[in-house]
C-alpha cells in the first residue's frame, strides 16, 4: 500500500483544525490502514488527546502514529514475541523521528507547560486557541512520518 503522504498530512491538519484532537486527527487520516470508519477511529483515538486525557504526557499526535503502527506491525497474540519486537521497534523508530524533529514526544514539553496535568475540561477551539498552540503542525508532522513509514514498507 502506497499513500499520498502530503495529502494525508494535510488531511490530518484539517481534521485537527476541524475540532478533532491530535491523536484522532492522525489516526483518522490513516483509518483505511486499520479498516475502520471515521467514527470508530475517532472513538478509539479520543482518549489519547491532550497527552492522554489532558494529562500532558505522550503527545496525542505521537499516540495517533503509534495506533497506526499497531496495524503496520500487528501483534495480536500474547506470546508472539517476534511480532511484539517488530511492533515495538516500529513504535520506537516513529517516536524517535518525531523527537528528532521536534525535541520531545511529551505534550507538556512540546507546549512549554509547567503543570503535570490540565483540568479535564477541553479548551474551547477558538481562533486564539489555534494561534497559541503548535498542535496542528505536530499533527501534520506525525502524519508525514507515519506515511513515510508506510511507503518504506513496500
Amino acid at each position: 500500500m502506497k499513500v499520498d503522504i502530503e495529502q494525508r498530512a494535510k488531511q490530518a491538519r484539517e481534521l485537527f483544525l476541524g475540532g478533532y484532537n491530535c491523536a484522532q486527527a492522525v489516526f483518522i487520516a490513516y483509518r483505511d490502514v486499520a479498516a475502520m470508519s471515521e467514527e470508530a477511529a475517532a472513538t478509539v483515538a479520543a482518549p489519547f488527546g491532550g497527552g492522554m486525557g489532558r494529562l500532558r504526557e505522550v503527545c496525542g499526535a505521537v499516540s495517533g502514529m503509534t495506533m497506526v503502527a499497531g496495524f503496520l506491525a500487528p501483534n495480536a497474540l500474547p506470546n508472539d514475541n517476534e511480532s511484539k519486537k517488530k511492533l515495538y521497534a516500529t513504535v520506537q523508530a516513529l517516536a524517535e523521528e518525531f523527537r528528532l524533529e521536534n525535541g520531545s514526544i511529551v505534550c507538556r514539553e512540546l507546549l512549554g507547560l509547567t503543570q503535570q496535568k490540565d483540568d479535564p475540561t477541553p479548551s474551547p477551539r477558538t481562533g486564539e486557541y489555534y494561534k497559541r498552540r503548535p498542535c496542528a503542525d505536530y499533527v501534520e508532522i506525525a502524519a508525514r512520518i507515519v506515511g513515510e513509514k508506510i511507503n518504506s514498507m513496500e
